[in-house]
């Protein structure tokens, strides 16, 4: 396998599975369409996917591997944790994500408690018929919903108003604790990545402090080059991938074709400077 930073690689999307609209076997075509050599379906909290993703890489010429993003709360803030090369039939990575999901519902039918308030009405019922998988209804399903509905325009603007901290809609959840997420992963097989470090709103102290546990616990890259990033961005996390000794990952996080911002394969290359995170697939 190719292990140089221009590789193809894809190693972050969603299906139908959690909270894309695609199906396994849809994504596996896109990413083929656009070129990617390796890939990874990283649905939230939830691997039921994994093995429709595979057979259809395999079938296209697409090497595959096997992955998660595990939903964590670090200092009152969702993180989330990209495992890659997992086992998805290890029954503690299965057990710990069956927990993680635990608690989506009741979450759930709070958000639509606060959105009813303001006017909203339906928005549980709604969101649902949005969710593949019953389980891991989330803000996103909401959000479609409410542009549906023409409460806003876009997913986005869903987002400046609805379902973020201070806004209707908005309820706080427990996740899984970061030692969790990458011991569940690493006892899969698998390494573990921080998803899209520039999304998150921590202060730096707060950043370093997440840094330096994730390498204490045998974390072993970011993302660098994602969707989720803008173009500055790249240069800011290929240092600070350095600065920590974190190999680097690239991962469009794409959900749909719509509202994605970038799609399968498609993003720029892996700065030079950095070790991929797929050379510990060779």
């Amino acid at each position: 396998m190719n292990t140089s930073p221009v590789l193809n690689a894809d190693l972050h999307c969603h299906s139908v599975v959690s909270d894309g609209t695609l199906s396994p076997e849809a994504l596996a075509e896109r990413a083929h369409l656009n070129g990617v050599q390796l890939w990874s379906l990283t649905d939230h909290d939830e691997l039921g996917g994994q093995v429709r993703a595979q057979a259809a890489a395999a079938i296209l010429g697409i090497d595959y591997v096997a992955g998660v993003e595990i939903s964590i709360t670090w200092l009152d803030h969702t993180v989330h944790i990209v495992g890659l090369g997992i086992d998805p039939t290890h029954a503690g990575l299965i057990e710990g994500l069956r927990q993680t999901r635990d608690g989506r519902r009741n979450r759930a039918q709070a958000m639509a408690e606060q959105l009813a308030k303001v006017g909203i009405k339906g928005s549980f019922e709604g969101a649902q018929l949005y969710a593949g998988n019953p389980e891991l209804i989330s803000r996103t399903h909401f959000a479609r919903f409410l542009v549906e509905q023409g409460f806003c325009r876009d997913t986005e603007t869903v987002f400046k108003n609805y379902l973020v901290a201070g806004k209707p809609g908005y309820v706080q959840h427990r996740w899984a604790t970061l030692d969790n997420a990458v011991q569940w992963i690493r006892s899969a097989g698998g390494v573990a990545v921080i998803a899209h470090p520039g999304r998150y709103h921590l202060t730096p102290l707060q950043m370093t402090e997440l840094y330096a546990r994730f390498k204490d616990l045998g974390g072993l890259g970011i993302e660098v080059v994602t969707g989720s990033h803008s173009p500055d961005q790249y240069q800011t996390f290929a240092k600070i991938a350095v600065d920590y000794g974190f190999m680097g990952s690239r991962g469009s996080d794409f959900h749909d074709p719509r509202e994605s911002h970038t799609d399968l394969g498609l993003l720029p290359n892996l700065p030079s400077s950095l070790k991929p995170i797929w050379s510990v697939f060779h």
